[in-house]
This record gives C-alpha cells, structure tokens and sequence, in this order.
C-alpha cells in the first residue's frame, strides 16, 4: 500500500539519522501525515512507541561501535542522543544489562533490535463497517477517571465507574443528551505515551454528547468540530470490539484516505445485556484527509 511505503520510507529517513538530531516533523511530511497521526500508527504497528524504538536502535548501534572500535564512551554518548556518560550507561545498562565498559570486554550477553519496515498482511478479507460523519462542536458532560490502559478484557477502573452511576445520575447524563451519539457514551483522551506497550493510563469519561452547558458538579469535556470515522461492532463484548479496534489502526488506516486527528476516541454502547451474541457498539475516531 502507498501508505506503508511512505511510513517505510520514513523509517529510512529515521534509520540514517540515528547518529543525529531526528526531526519527527520531517519523518511525518515524508509519511504525508501529520506528526501526531505518524506516531500513532508507529505505535499500533509496531507494538512499541516511536521514542522507544529509536531508543533501542541507538543502543544497539552504540554497542556495535563498543564491540568494535575504541570510541570513547562520552563520545558514544554524544553521538547518540545523550547528554553524559553516565545518562547513557543508566540507558545503556537498562536495555543490555551490562554497562558499555563490560560491553567492550566483551563475553556478554547483548540484546539487537533490526530496523523495522512495515508490511500489510491479508489475513481473509473480514468486513468493516463505517461510516464519516461531520459533527459541530460538542461536549461530553458526565464523569472522569484516570484510568490504567487495558487491553484484553474489561477495565476494572472502568467498570467500577460505571458501578458508580446510580439511576438519577444516568438519567441526568440522557437528559442532557441531544446529538449523535445519542445516550450515555465513553470517551478516552490523554492516553499516555507507553500506550502501545499497555503501560501508563488515560483520562476516561463516562457522559452524554451535548450541546447544552454541564450542570454543576458535572465534568465536561469540550470537543471541537471534527469528522469521525465511525466503525460498527457486531458480536461477543468485549472481545468483537477489541478485535475491531486494532483493525482500525492495522488495516484501515493504512489503505485509507484518512488519518487520525487530534481528539478523544468515543465508544457508544447500546443499553442491552451486554452477554447477548450480536451485541453492538460503535467507535468514534476523529480524522482527517491525509496530508
């Protein structure tokens, strides 16, 4: 797919930059997307961020150059990214397990990460359903929790925030509720940067979409004009909708026109026994026409 050779393409630009100062703006005009799209789909591609990525690569590097040659470990530092020595032997130490002075003896263990490159495999041709809608400004009124990320199963913080919701609350929350999604919708923002490595946590809310004012005592969450991309699941909860998620960012955003926008990820529910076969959500992703 173009998408892909362009992402691999900036990898390139990245991997001949390790020994330098990286500019990510670039990396992501090479990727014809913006910065903050280029990062995340680094991240749900390779499983890891794109800072610990470089990371490694430059710590694999540095132990070559130990194994080597005799370079100066400050000089190593230096060239990679780090201020001092001893910044890089903590890096160095944390991911080899020994420091580069050991490292240089040699008779140690050594860990290499390869450069990567993106392939997109075809694994059966599975539907996805969506749609792309332009909503006006709006917010979500309801509540707030700092929750962990969690990937398989449900949230347990989460859980307990809907637990939380009593009768008069959720009924407060689909009176205020007067726009697409229409009733009680999540929405999830201010993910931590580790997210891909199920590391770090997010701001999560539990609320109506509104255009009306939160009343008091309510947390609001304001939400500029955007367009969504809109994915239906259809299946066991929660599994079908964790399936689909990752498919966004695996599949459909690397063969489609769009790339993510800055904005919280909403998730829509409907009101019924969430056991039942052929359960169905909705997940809401801010996009935009890729660059």
């Amino acid at each position: 797919m173009d998408f892909l050779k362009k992402m691999n393409e900036a990898m390139t630009y990245i991997e001949e930059h390790l020994d330098r100062e990286i500019d990510l703006k670039h990396a992501a005009r090479i990727a014809v997307c913006s910065e903050h799209h280029f990062k995340r789909m680094f991240s749900f591609l390779a499983g890891v961020t794109l800072s610990e990525y470089i990371r490694r690569r430059r710590l694999t590097l540095a132990a070559f150059e130990l194994q080597s040659g005799e370079e100066r470990v400050l000089d190593l530092a230096l060239k990679y990214g780090y201020d001092s020595a001893d910044a890089f032997t903590r890096a160095f130490r944390q991911l080899h397990d020994v420091t580069p002075s050991e490292a240089r003896r040699g008779g140690h263990l050594l860990k290499a990460y390869p450069p990567m490159t993106f392939r997109l495999t075809i694994e059966g041709g599975n539907q996805m359903n969506y749609r792309i809608a332009e909503k006006e400004a709006f917010r979500v009124v309801g509540i707030m929790k700092r929750v962990p990320i969690v990937f398989n199963g449900v949230n347990p913080e989460i859980a307990a925030m809907w637990q939380s919701l009593d009768m008069e609350k959720i009924g407060i929350m689909k009176e205020l509720s007067n726009t697409d999604p229409i009733g009680l919708v999540s929405a999830s923002t201010n993910f931590s940067e580790e997210r891909m490595e199920e590391k770090g946590g997010l701001d999560h809310y539990i609320g109506a979409a509104t255009t009306l004012s939160a009343p008091d005592g309510w947390t609001s969450l304001e939400i500029p004009a955007s367009t969504w991309a809109v994915f239906e699941s259809v299946g066991k909860f929660p599994d079908t909708l964790q399936d689909i998620w990752g498919r966004i960012y695996s599949e459909w955003f690397p063969s489609s026109a769009y790339q993510q926008a800055e904005g919280p990820e909403m998730l829509w529910n409907e009101m019924r026994d969430q056991n039942a076969p052929d359960y169905r959500s909705e997940i809401w992703i801010p996009v935009s026409k890729r660059l």
